[in-house]
């Protein structure tokens, strides 16, 4: 099992909090997250900021667009250490196969994004008039065809993704080691529960960056997977 299947959600909105996050984590240890919350707070500033600190970053944006706006965006991003970004898979198969193009000339991976874990049945039904299963198989179909590299998908969804893409990687929020009534993550597992299944990375966010002590919860969540 890899070291670093543990990516930390940097979800702040500054750089100064931003750095108190990634002082207290090892990168030898863990990647780290930028997505659109700290993103859109400080842009590229952020990633230089990750990058210097040794960070691996996954670059969650969800990418969609159409599929020349897709391409030339995630080509600006060269020279980052962007491992794997982020593409909404309802962006149907012409903007995944640019996305998937332009992630590799920047050396990173294409992840498809299928539905949302801040989703519940009822709320998935009322939009795709569909029930969970359909339309995360429907989703991973077309992740397949078009030959992405990974998905990021519910752990409940961990058995299908390994059935119908055993070769790609699977990476999973949603991880809560201890229940919170008030979370808007509806569909989640533990860190160790979600391994198990299969998933290569876990995205973990409020868990480890919302604690009293953020190393001694992310040492926690580790030693719970790697022993």
């Amino acid at each position: 099992m890899q070291n670093k299947s543990i990516i930390v959600a940097l979800d702040t909105t500054n750089l100064g909090d931003t750095k108190l996050l990634l002082d207290q984590l090892d990168p030898a240890k863990c990647m780290v997250k930028v997505g659109s919350v700290l993103f859109n707070a400080e842009g590229r500033a952020a990633l230089d900021l990750a990058a210097n600190a040794g960070f691996e970053i996954f670059f969650d944006i969800k990418f969609h667009d159409i599929p020349n706006t897709v391409e030339q965006s995630i080509r600006s991003f060269k020279g980052y250490p962007i491992q794997l970004l982020t593409t909404h898979i309802s962006g149907g198969k012409s903007m995944l196969k640019a996305a998937l193009e332009a992630a590799h000339v920047i050396d990173a991976k294409c992840i498809g994004v299928s539905v949302l874990t801040s989703m519940s049945s009822e709320e998935m039904h009322a939009i795709y008039q569909q029930d969970t299963q359909t339309l995360v198989t429907r989703m991973f179909e077309l992740a397949e065809h078009v030959g992405l590299d990974g998905v990021v998908c519910s752990p409940h969804e961990l058995v299908t993704a390994n059935t119908m893409l055993a070769q790609a990687l699977k990476i999973t929020p949603g991880i809560r080691n201890h229940t919170n009534p008030s979370d808007d993550q509806t569909r989640t597992m533990s860190a160790h529960e979600a391994i198990a299944l299969g998933a290569d990375y876990l995205v973990i966010g409020r868990p480890i960056t919302a604690a009293p002590n953020i190393a001694e919860a992310f040492a926690e969540i580790y030693t719970s997977i790697h022993g």
